[in-house]
């Protein structure tokens, strides 16, 4: 990066005029990063060759033998303990070096050997305890003593096949979320090489381009969803070894799928022991000491982002995932959390004196801004997702432009409008208007992920959008020879509203496995409280895939969809157009890439004679290339894809065509070449 780039006034209070008062806090925050980066990299154009700790800390061959490196400012002994020397706590001392560094040599290759258990034993005073070392990359229980353990990892190099991919420019992400272990039909845990053979290709045909996976940094409890992260650099143990996950990783970037990892920089698991809580036997080495260490909410363990160690834990980190696993990019979670020193809880975001004030934590945006600097240097085409749900501004602008510097944001308000529309308001007095500003309403210039649903709706305590329509009917009602009040409104529902917010609500689009057809029920990972079942804990394939159900019409309604949207380029045009907005008839209609929608929200009402306007795609003659209402899609075939549409200019009405449009019914027509 050139350094010299980054001087005031920065081009994000031209973007957003409302920033102009605050062009001295911006410039502030830039100033703070100029002297983090400086003090890390000094005057280097990268920070590629400082985010290394993987390389150096850790368990690692040399040409005579093995080096074990670990940093233990606060420790006053180390020896490192394992089944190579019985589990000795005097045999093998590591020596002190620099800045609490403690390193040992081991003489003869076959000093370790492939599988072995490793852990560290420090002291602190009087008190003796064992610890796994933080760039542990493979982790295992130990069933003789029933602990878990490092494991010494040193197979044969991965044979990659994927160099054409990485080289390939990437389309605006359509994002398959995904959770390795709960993606199968039987009641378990699934595997990285399942997940492979079994669940790459499906969504494939279904057409997206990006999957995003969840809990694949290693975690204790399986039931935490993966966010409680206690050994960053290690692929998560319950789906199978290192290597595995690379032959998944490889395996979708052969379909032409790019990887995502959900990745957790913003708070650590609390377990002693088996994290990094009191590495060292102090409370500060990682995190925050006392009370600014924890998350009150979540119970974690919060880093403190200004020490330059613990930067370089978390930036080699990313650079770890990228050259050691592929990834092609990171949704960083919790970041609203990081960003305040009250972690957002509790606030609305009402306004712009809330992104500059003391509340900011600015080490923690400027090791965002650090990590998006590294990220993209590590790969150009890498991607990189905030989950920010306080609308911070700028992140989504780069940073020579006073930004943060991610690609996207999620865009957190469309589930819940979709959430609390389905809960709290009858189909009659939806409000058109407000769904339009719900959907196009973002900052100037800043990408985000439009999604409708995503893990946190599938969630015990929370409904996936067909679940909450349908509710008990979902049991009885899904044959295709069954028809309901409840189950045709879900049905058609369910099709609208993901067309409408994949078309309008963002410039990429994600959804969570199963949720694309549908999936019933919640997810309950296995606990207490369900006697450990794995019931709730899977998708159920079996449902989409047998031809007697409506799940089918769903899943082929998604694939249309998408094949749409990446077919037309969709989401590379910034933003869609309004053309009309009927609140009474409760008609929206827009364009975006060249194409026109026409949605009709109306529970009952069908416009037998609808002018729908095309001057933003000009005159000429339209047809219908997509239907809600198509009867492969569970429609009643009411819209004809034979009859061709021309425009007239009509006077007070502009250039269009008129057309029929039925009650609950969304339509997509492109202009005749």
């Amino acid at each position: 990066m050139n350094i010299q780039k980054l001087t005031a006034p920065y081009e994000i209070t031209k973007i957003d005029p409302y920033l102009e008062p605050y062009g001295g806090e911006i410039a502030l925050r830039m100033d703070r990063f100029k002297e983090k980066r400086g003090q890390l990299v000094g005057d280097s154009e990268t920070l590629l060759s400082f985010a290394n700790g993987h390389l150096f800390f850790g368990i690692h061959r040399t040409d005579d033998g093995w080096v074990v490196r670990e940093w233990l400012p606060g420790a006053d002994a180390v020896s490192l303990i394992g089944d190579f020397n019985d589990w000795d706590k005097e045999s093998h001392p590591l020596t002190r070096g620099e800045n609490g560094v403690w390193e040992i040599r081991l003489k003869g290759r076959d000093a370790l050997k492939h599988g072995q258990y490793l852990k560290l034993y420090v002291q602190k005073g009087k008190d003796g305890f064992e610890r796994l070392p933080a760039y542990s990359t493979k982790l295992a229980m130990d069933e003789r003593f029933m602990k878990l353990c490092t494991q010494v990892w040193d197979p044969e190099p991965y044979a990659w096949t994927d160099g054409d991919f990485l080289k390939k420019k990437p389309e605006a992400p359509l994002i398959y979320e995904a959770h390795v272990g709960m993606a199968q039909d039987k009641e378990g845990i699934g595997t990285y090489r399942e997940f492979a053979d079994n669940v790459l290709p499906r969504i494939q045909r279904l057409g997206y381009n990006t999957v995003q996976l969840m809990a694949i940094q290693e975690h204790p409890y399986y039931g935490s969803f993966g966010y409680q992260v206690t050994n960053f650099f290690a692929a998560a143990h319950w789906y199978g070894v290192p290597e595995d996950l690379k032959y998944l990783i490889d395996t979708a970037h052969s379909l032409g799928i790019r990887v995502l990892l959900d990745v957790v920089h913003s708070h650590a698991c609390p377990n002693p022991g088996e994290g990094l809580r009191e590495q060292d036997g102090t409370e500060w080495q990682y995190f925050h000491a006392g009370g600014e260490g924890w998350h009150p909410a979540w119970g974690t363990q919060l880093f403190d982002y200004n020490k330059p160690e613990v930067l370089h834990f978390l930036l080699s980190n990313l650079k770890f995932w990228q050259d050691e696993y592929h990834f092609d990019g990171f949704r960083f979670d919790g970041v609203t959390s990081m960003l305040y020193r009250d972690h957002g809880l509790g606030s609305a975001f009402t306004s712009y004196d809330m992104y500059f004030s003391m509340n900011t934590d600015l080490e923690a945006v400027n090791y965002l801004q650090l990590a998006n600097e590294l990220i993209h240097e590590v790969n150009p085409n890498a991607l990189t997702v905030a989950e920010d749900m306080s609308g911070m501004p700028g992140m989504c602008l780069p940073l020579e432009q006073g930004g943060i510097g991610f690609d996207y944001r999620l865009a957190m308000g469309e589930p819940d409008y979709w959430i609390k529309l389905l809960k709290d308001t009858r189909d009659e007095d939806w409000n058109m208007h407000a769904l339009w500003h719900e959907m196009t309403t973002r900052r100037p210039k800043e990408k985000v992920i439009g999604y409708c649903e995503s893990h946190d709706q599938a969630l015990v305590g929370d409904k996936t959008i067909l679940f909450r329509m349908a509710d008990a009917e979902m049991y009885t009602g899904m044959n295709k020879d069954y028809h309901s009040l409840t189950i045709d409104r879900a049905i058609e529902l369910h099709k609208m509203i993901r067309l409408v917010t994949m078309s309008l609500g963002g410039n990429g689009y994600l959804t969570f496995m199963g949720n694309e057809f549908g999936h019933p029920e919640w997810i309950d990972f296995p606990r207490e409280g369900n006697n450990w079942s794995y019931k709730y804990c899977r998708r159920q394939w079996s449902l989409v895939d047998n031809p007697n159900l409506k799940y089918g019409w769903l899943n082929d309604f998604d694939r249309a969809m998408i094949t749409l949207c990446r077919e037309n380029r969709l989401l590379e045009d910034p933003n869609a157009v309004s053309l009309w907005i009927d609140q009474e008839r409760k008609i929206i209609t827009f364009s975006r890439g060249g194409l026109l929608f026409l949605f009709n929200f109306h529970n009952s009402y069908s416009e037998t004679d609808f002018f729908l306007h095309a001057h933003t795609v000009g005159e000429g003659e339209y047809r219908v290339i997509l239907s809600s209402d198509e009867p492969r899609f569970g429609g009643q075939g009411i819209v004809s894809h034979d009859v061709t549409y021309s425009t007239d200019y009509e006077e007070g009405r502009g250039l269009g065509f008129h057309i029929y449009s039925p009650c609950r019914t969304a339509i997509v027509l492109e202009k005749k070449q």
